[in-house]
């Protein structure tokens, strides 16, 4: 026992106190009281109703802020009584006893210890429950999800296990959608919300839902980061999310309750040979018992309300959503990304940059790190494979000759023409002659290159041979250009005669062979 209560009690079994008075007034249990009046546990103090003649009884603990004309009785009045308002607001606003504490020391001059403050509002929580808002949401408005535990369901020979239960109810009729699945990830959580949907006729402009992997990637109180496969489900029938802030199960206390009904009621005791069989049973006690009960709140059935509500949901898109996974690539040196054991085509992405990659039942998009859609593939149905276009091949054929082409057309229509000629009637061989128009530039003027070119081609002479021959005699005939004194390419006389000069006047130097050099 504390100190300062033993001494309280003794003092009021000295005072002739009757056990039960001494219970009330110090909280001590009786029967630690009628112990300590058989014999004292504190020596040189006296106990029981009579007390040893010449005793003098110890002080009695000091009452705090006790008003003038006030019995013995309120001497237990807490030191935190005259700021009773003031605590009691803060512990509505959850603050906890240490920061009520700083706070009267701080601000209204509080003297005495910790645990006073501590004790007060242990007290004060004790007898003030904590208080809910209720939110009344119109027709249409809100949907709350989540995941529960369903009822021992059989999922191989001689074993029994729990599923995951999934429940979407309305927030103003409470009309609810159930049903078990063995597994859940991005897809099958985006596709129960659109069995749902579907079941109800219609969708709610928000959905509202705890902050599971399946919706939410990162919560945070002020931007919660949904996952994209959610986000682009939800985005498909133009409902909001609205995640709950963490550790705040009221927020969706109408789902929550619609899990705990559906256990304690339709499925506590009960043992399914598999989840078929379960989901039928769910959804018979939904149209049976569930939908015709009677609101606790609002006094009202389910299913009347429902009819009301059902009308003020959003109308379904003509197509379901395409349910997909999503992942991160990096696109490697062949312009390539891997998925799933095969190789698709990432061009334009840059070699070792990284892709984002939806994964369809049937298709394969690829996405920058903006999201702009960069390819579409069919989904190959093997492994191995190499899901590659032609003009996705890095050095193709293709590629090469209309780079060639770009190139010769600088030199003038008529070798373009040529040169689409040579393609046409060799094919691929027919680049290494394009490669050669491409480079007669390198030697000879491009107006003489275009002039034999046009004649050929208007000649039915298709051959880059023809073309060179024909060049190089036109340059052999081409007369000589006569020998000039003077020009800017030509030095002055004096310049070399000044050369001479400078270096023919060093000192000879002589190596270790004994040869002399200037």
């Amino acid at each position: 026992m504390k100190l300062h209560l033993r001494i309280a009690v003794e003092t009021l079994l000295a005072g002739g106190a009757s056990h039960r008075e001494i219970e009330r007034r110090t909280g001590v249990d009786r029967k630690t009281i009628r112990r300590m009046a058989l014999g004292s546990n504190s020596p040189g103090v006296a106990t029981g109703s009579g007390g040893v003649p010449g005793q003098i009884p110890p002080p009695r603990p000091p009452a705090h802020n006790v008003a003038p004309g006030l019995t013995a009785t309120a001497s237990s009045t807490s030191a935190c009584e005259p700021h009773r308002a003031w605590i009691e607001a803060q512990v509505q606003l959850g603050r906890n006893a240490v920061s009520i504490f700083q706070d009267l020391v701080e601000a209204h001059g509080f003297a005495h210890r910790y645990n006073a403050v501590k004790r007060f509002v242990a007290r004060l929580r004790a007898r003030v429950p904590e208080r809910f808002d209720v939110l009344e949401f119109a027709p249409g408005e809100e949907a709350q999800v989540d995941y529960g535990q369903g009822a021992m369901t059989l999922y191989r020979p001689g074993k029994y296990k729990r599923p995951y239960l999934f429940v979407m109810t309305l927030k103003y009729s409470g009309k609810s959608f159930r049903k078990t699945v063995w597994k859940t990830d991005q897809a099958i959580w985006a596709r129960l919300h659109e069995q749902a949907w579907r079941a109800f006729g219609g969708c709610c402009r928000y959905v509202v839902l705890d902050n599971l992997k399946e919706g939410v990637i990162r919560p945070d109180i002020y931007a919660p980061e949904l996952n994209p496969v959610y986000g682009a489900m939800l985005a498909h029938y133009g409902v909001v999310a609205d995640p709950c802030r963490v550790a705040d199960p009221n927020r969706k206390g109408t789902v929550e309750s619609a899990i705990q009904h559906t256990q304690a009621t339709a499925l506590k005791g009960r043992r399914f040979e598999s989840i078929e069989a379960q989901n039928a049973w769910l959804a018979h006690w939904e149209e049976r018992w569930a939908a015709l009960r009677i609101h606790g709140r609002k006094k009202r059935q389910v299913l009347e309300m429902f009819r009301e509500e059902q009308p003020h949901l959003r109308a379904l898109p003509a197509e379901g959503f395409r349910a997909f996974r999503q992942a991160v690539r990096t696109v490697d040196d062949a312009a390539l990304v891997q998925i799933e054991g095969s190789y698709y085509a990432a061009l334009p992405a840059v070699p070792h940059s990284e892709v984002t990659v939806r994964i369809f039942d049937r298709e394969i998009e690829i996405l920058d790190a903006a999201g702009r859609l960069l390819r579409r593939h069919e989904k190959s149905l093997r492994k191995g494979a190499f899901v590659i276009a032609g003009c996705d091949r890095l050095f193709n054929p293709s590629r090469e000759t209309a780079r060639l082409l770009a190139r010769v057309e600088k030199i003038g229509p008529h070798t373009a023409a040529l040169a689409q000629e040579i393609f046409a009637r060799m094919g691929r061989p027919g680049q290494r002659a394009i490669y050669g128009l491409a480079n007669l530039p390198r030697t000879y003027r491009r107006a003489d290159i275009e002039a034999v070119c046009e004649r050929l081609h208007a000649a039915q002479c298709v051959s880059y041979a023809a073309v060179r021959r024909a060049l190089e005699r036109q340059s052999t005939n081409a007369p000589e250009p006569p020998l000039a004194q003077s020009g800017p390419d030509i030095r002055a006389l004096t310049e070399y005669q000044s050369f001479w000069e400078t270096h023919s006047q060093a000192d000879p130097k002589e190596d270790t062979d004994g040869n002399v050099y200037h």
